[in-house]
């Protein structure tokens, strides 16, 4: 929503509502997404079903605040075309949402600006917390995408070293942190994005119920993970 809009919608009292407009082909997704959208009464929904349509409606008035975008409805070629609705979005932001995206395609995306990747097998009840957290400036990736992209990195000994359930992905990155990289540093060392370095963080203070980067520093050489 537009600046001006969402100041009118604070000033008379009006709730602000999140406007979202899905670009998928799929009628039976688009139906149940706009329903499950619509009953939670914080969300306006507007549905195109090709990527020309896409482009149009991201010139028009509407003011959408999130596109979810699937990649394989007509008229899309790929990220070629993903980089081109990015490009039309302006702020509006830009999240994929497909069923078969594998992690190398929804990292890239994110490197080209999208705000993250909803699988279409995302739970319903679970659909409208991410879309908040997206209109909220954050970006959304599943843990599982973000496990995925490492395990398929990882030599088979490292794939199983669960040591009080982090993966080695996650130790290397406690230890550089120990070691005091920032996380642009370890997104070099490791060839991540810093989103995704940012999103193993979050997920390692939540193993190891740590507030901060050196209070899990702490926790892990109390536990001999470093």
């Amino acid at each position: 929503m537009p600046q001006a809009q969402a100041r009118h919608a604070e000033q008379t009292g009006v709730a602000r509502k999140i406007k979202v407009l899905i670009a998928d082909d799929h009628k039976l997704v688009t139906d149940a997404v706009a329903t499950v959208l619509m009953s939670a009464d914080q969300f306006a929904v507007g549905v195109v079903g090709t990527f020309e349509d896409t482009l149009q409606s991201l010139e028009g008035d509407d003011g959408y605040d999130i596109v979810l975008l699937d990649l394989r409805m007509p008229g899309m070629n790929g990220m070629e075309s993903v980089a081109d609705v990015i490009a039309k979005a302006g702020q509006t932001k830009v999240v994929l949402f497909s069923g078969n995206a594998g992690p190398g395609v929804a990292f890239s995306a994110v490197k080209m600006g999208a705000r993250g990747f909803l699988p279409k097998t995302i739970a319903l009840r679970s659909l409208t917390a991410a879309l908040r957290l997206i209109d909220s400036g954050e970006v959304y990736l599943p843990v599982s995408l973000i496990d995925s992209e490492a395990e398929t990195e990882l030599p088979e000994q490292a794939k199983t070293d669960k040591r009080n359930e982090l993966t080695a992905m996650e130790i290397k990155l406690l230890t550089g942190v120990a070691a005091g990289k920032t996380n642009k540093e370890m997104a070099w060392e490791f060839q991540r994005s810093e989103v995704t370095i940012k999103m193993y963080m979050r997920k390692i203070f939540g193993k190891l119920g740590a507030n901060n980067r050196a209070h899990a520093v702490v926790l892990a050489k109390a536990r001999d993970l470093l």
